[in-house]
């Protein structure tokens, strides 16, 4: 596995965010796919890549699958588990209020942090995520209001559980940094296995048309593939309460790019929201804004005399 300084293992991660911010455009131009079998579809391609640059790097393909359960169970737990619970609130709960309670996972990842040896957790690492968390609430819900009704409890939950699960994820896979990041590529195949088992098992067969399978496979190869990998790469190496907090950019880039490409309206509503993300990207990065670099402090040292 290759050792990355902090910095540079942090700006991987903030890669994936990028990817993330995508998702929403690549899956409109992919039609009406039901999600269980974008979901395969998409892990399948992943794995795919994988597959084919461990071919390309040697090595062979079997070390690279051979994994002790615990691993397994938490890499695929993640994957899957998060899209699944997802999945399941989104069907039981209106979609805006479930995109907010799934937000929360961010913020977890920020509060989870605190648990892991040699972290701790500071009160600008809690603002920002909270400002964060409050600018993407204002984006999911279009600065509307929210209404939460007791019906909907089941899908309040699965969405809680889903930001659990992700952030539990991410911060647990902190602790299985000996664990290369080609192990991401096994787990894409199985959760594309998982997926279309249960496309089969609650889902009408309604694969991508024509060009929409470009869109696909742009999904498989960046938001719901090289991204997982560069964001192992990031909690397990990188600052990961900065990554919490700047996950909050998602959302925001995400209509960004929708507006840019004409498929949303730019408002007072996004630009309140820029300012809240932004800001609390900002602050939660306050000791890495305020770190000199090596330079600058040996520029300033006093010269040494004989």
């Amino acid at each position: 596995m290759i050792v990355l300084s902090s910095g540079r293992a942090t700006a991987l991660g903030a890669l994936a965010i990028l990817l993330w911010s995508t998702l929403a455009l690549l899956t409109t131009m992919a039609g009406p796919v039901p999600p269980f079998l974008m979901v395969a579809l998409t892990f399948a391609i992943a794995f795919v890549a994988a597959l084919c640059l461990w071919v390309a790097r040697g090595g062979g393909i079997r070390r690279r699958l051979t994994w002790p359960l615990p691993v397994w169970g938490l890499g695929v737990g993640g994957l899957f588990g998060f899209h699944l619970l997802y999945f399941v609130a989104l069907g039981n709960a209106p979609p805006l209020e479930a995109n907010l309670v799934n937000y929360l996972w961010p913020l977890l990842i920020v509060v989870f942090s605190a648990l892991l040896p040699g972290e701790r957790l500071r009160w600008w690492h809690v603002a920002g995520a909270l400002l964060g968390l409050a600018g993407a609430g204002l984006l999911v819900t279009d600065g509307g209001r929210v209404a939460f009704r007791a019906e909907h409890a089941p899908g309040y939950l699965a969405a809680l559980g889903s930001a659990v699960v992700w952030a539990a994820y991410s911060v647990t896979s902190r602790r299985f940094g000996q664990v290369s990041s080609d192990a991401i590529g096994g787990f894409c195949g199985a959760t594309a296995v998982l997926a279309f088992l249960c496309h089969l098992a609650w889902e009408p067969w309604a694969p991508p048309q024509g060009t929409q399978w470009l869109a696909v496979l742009a999904l498989g190869l960046g938001p719901m593939g090289l991204a997982f990998f560069v964001w192992d790469v990031g909690v397990k190496q990188g600052d990961i309460r900065l990554l919490g907090a700047l996950a909050y950019l998602a959302p925001l880039l995400s209509t960004l790019v929708l507006i840019a490409s004409g498929r949303a309206e730019a408002s007072s509503t996004v630009a309140l929201a820029c300012l809240l993300i932004t800001g609390g990207a900002a602050l939660a990065a306050r000791e890495r804004l305020r770190r000199r670099p090596p330079a600058a402090i040996h520029a300033s040292a006093p010269t040494p005399t004989r």
